[in-house]
């Protein structure tokens, strides 16, 4: 059994699903394997007991079949997104689905849940999935591969994929800016610090499970987020100055610190994917992008609904396509795709 399962991971490794349209030649990508929030979860907070969910209408309206799957999004995310430019497969599925096949776990799967960040505390707030439970899970999926097809070849996929980690923003958004305790204890510099450290950390642990080939997300322009404008903008919902300077301030940080990691750890390639920029761009530059509307979502207003608010009774815009944001913090599939072609030449180029 074993033999046959290998000969499926060695089939579906150098014939990859969907084509490779940014790899350089020669080189293959086994498995795309996620970790962190709302951006690469695809329905992980489906099976735990949280307020963060996204499993029903119109969320997924645009995925296949019209079904909601529990990814924060009218289709496709970020994770289904770069898992077909890298070649790997269409969907990445979500690892706590009871129902995930071994051809699936192979090729790569999402430990990501909605609402989490690098803080402990954050995970807290929100009753999601610690990125230190994310960890400990791709453990036990470790531990499923090698059953499956022994333990050298479990090394090479972990050793040859690519690992994407999308974490920060909820750090500020629902624990720094929303409840006073860490306020109390940090200013923003020290508690961009904090952050860094934890991420920092969490990569390193990464590195000695097998992690070579590591993508790791900046913080988005936090104060032009649609929900953000709305309660801190002003009656002009413009974006809120202090919480970008926030983001701008970590990411600096982040950057920096990874440039150091990826020379201290051994045969590591650390890509800093900037996040801010791109969506700065596309938010202040929407039409140049193919988009119509960049400051509030396509469900409901676009101006506070997200996650049980934005539901079977919340009017959708008429061209979800022409929004680039899904819901008041997400984006939609095309927002997605974009973002996707705009930084994956350079993640390629860091990476391989």
């Amino acid at each position: 059994m074993k033999l046959i399962i290998f000969c499926l991971y060695v089939f579906l490794y150098f014939n990859c699903i969907g084509g490779t349209i940014y790899l350089p030649k020669n080189v293959s990508v086994p498995a795309i394997i996620a970790f962190g929030d709302s951006l690469l979860d695809v329905g992980n907070n489906n099976y735990i007991t949280t307020m963060t969910k996204s499993n029903f209408l119109p969320y997924g309206k645009d995925f296949v079949g019209g079904k909601p799957t529990g990814r924060f999004s009218n289709g496709k995310t970020l994770a289904d997104f770069f898992a077909k430019a890298l070649g790997v497969k269409e969907y990445v599925p979500a690892y706590l689905n009871p129902f995930i096949k071994e051809k699936d776990l192979l090729t790569g799967v999402s430990f990501a849940s909605g609402g989490t960040g690098y803080d402990p505390l954050t995970a807290t707030l929100s009753s999601v999935i610690p990125v230190s439970i994310q960890l400990d899970m791709f453990k036990q999926y470790i531990w499923r591969l090698k059953s499956m097809v022994g333990e050298e070849n479990v090394k090479n996929i972990i050793n040859n994929s690519v690992f994407f980690v999308s974490s920060s923003s909820n750090d500020f958004l629902v624990n720094y800016y929303s409840v006073p305790m860490r306020r109390l204890q940090y200013d923003v510099p020290a508690y961009s610090n904090l952050l860094v450290k934890l991420a920092v950390s969490f990569i390193q642990d990464l590195h000695k499970l097998g992690a070579r080939r590591i993508v790791v997300f900046s913080a988005p322009p936090l104060g032009c987020i649609p929900i953000e404008r709305t309660l801190a903008g002003g009656s002009e919902r413009k974006c809120v100055d202090k919480y970008n300077k926030a983001a701008i301030l970590f990411n600096r940080k982040l950057k920096e610190h990874l440039h150091s990691l990826e020379k201290s750890l051994p045969q590591s390639r650390i890509a800093f994917s900037d996040f801010y920029n791109p969506l700065i761009s596309i938010i202040e530059n929407p039409h140049k992008y193919g988009f119509e509307v960049a400051d509030q979502g396509c469900c409901g207003t676009g101006k506070l609904e997200m996650s049980y608010l934005c539901n079977e009774l919340s009017a959708t815009c008429q061209n979800d396509s022409s929004f680039f944001f899904w819901d008041s913090l997400h984006p939609t599939e095309k927002g997605c795709d974009i973002f996707t072609k705009i930084v994956l030449p350079d993640l390629v180029k860091s990476l391989f």
